[in-house]
């Protein structure tokens, strides 16, 4: 089953299953949690410091990072920063379920979109040269719900980063962004869930625990 399988089963009131259940609850304890976190400007600052001083960063030509939403370590306010760096910076935006990416050049061809959420300008979506490829990126900056130490993951249950980092190169690193309140001593994962190679909060950066990005 899939997660957009999941997902819906969940919403259309079927049983949850243990798994489900036990993500259910860690979701909703790390969103509490950074829900009522003080100072998150000053401490998505700092994480996007340690992420552009990574050396997979200096090694890297074509970056993904994300766009937060809610109460994501921000990275909106670090995007102008990034365009300086001389290298190829690219946001993700969602079409029908799926991640598209966009080159992004100037922070002008973003506009606020559906839900509020800072988005490639719709008029600029077409533009052959403004369309990048998962198999591009030579580094992905990853968001997510609730972590933990090995390097696992959990998002909103709805699979879009899933299905992203499944097309992506095996040689591409996934680093996520989270607050210390999202790590957790262990997420539940399935054999399919794809881990991080590293995970980067205000306290500490950690590197994944596991042989391999399954959690076969």
């Amino acid at each position: 089953m899939t997660t957009d399988q999941m997902a819906a089963d969940a919403a259309e009131g079927a049983p949850l299953s243990d798994m489900q259940a036990r993500k259910k609850v860690i979701r909703e304890q790390a969103h509490a949690a950074r829900n009522a976190l003080p100072n998150k400007d000053e401490l998505s600052q700092g994480i996007c410091e340690k992420f552009v001083a990574l050396p997979e960063y200096a090694a890297a030509k074509t970056v993904m990072y994300y766009v937060d939403v809610r109460s994501e370590v921000r990275t909106r306010h670090y995007l102008a920063t990034a365009l300086t760096h001389g290298k190829r910076i690219v946001v993700p935006y969602c079409v029908d379920g799926e991640l598209e990416l966009f080159l992004l050049e100037d922070m002008n061809e973003l506009a606020i979109g559906m839900y509020k959420i800072l988005e490639p300008r719709t008029e600029l979506r077409d533009v052959p040269a403004k369309k990048i490829q998962p198999n591009e990126l030579d580094l992905i900056m990853v968001p997510g719900v609730a972590f933990d130490r090995r390097g696992a993951r959990t998002g909103h249950g709805f699979g879009y980063y899933d299905k992203l980092l499944e097309h992506s190169r095996m040689d591409c690193p996934l680093v996520a962004l989270a607050f210390e309140c999202q790590m957790f001593p262990e997420i539940p994962t399935m054999p399919h869930d794809i881990f991080m190679d590293k995970i980067i909060t205000e306290a500490a950066v950690y590197e994944r625990q596991i042989p391999g990005r399954r959690g076969e």
